[in-house]
């Protein structure tokens, strides 16, 4: 096992780099929220089943994404969502100007 795979179990019979992991936890948060194509959707999937430093990644950021959910039910004040609106339609005029 090289340096670059140190701290690595990987089920399967390929070695993977640690660049094409640092590729496939990029794509984690769209696999979580179902925003990936089909055969990126399987490839991130065969991944996940071989490398488990990645499978505990993943599964901490599904954790975290879920305790957010769950936490953020309430709306913002009526004041606040004034105010991003403004600041919003501030930074399209800003942005549509230049």
């Amino acid at each position: 096992m090289t340096q670059e795979h140190a701290g690595h179990d990987h089920a399967g019979p390929e070695e993977v780099s640690a660049s094409d992991c640092a590729d496939y936890l990029e794509q984690i948060v769209y696999f979580i929220d179902n925003e990936l194509d089909a055969a990126d959707c399987a490839a991130v999937q065969v991944h996940l089943d071989t490398c488990n430093p990645c499978l505990e990644k993943y599964d901490l950021q599904r954790t975290v994404k879920q305790i957010v959910a769950r936490s953020c039910s309430e709306s913002a004040p009526d004041e606040l969502r004034q105010r991003v609106m403004l600041r919003v339609r501030e930074v399209q005029l800003r942005l549509s100007e230049s």
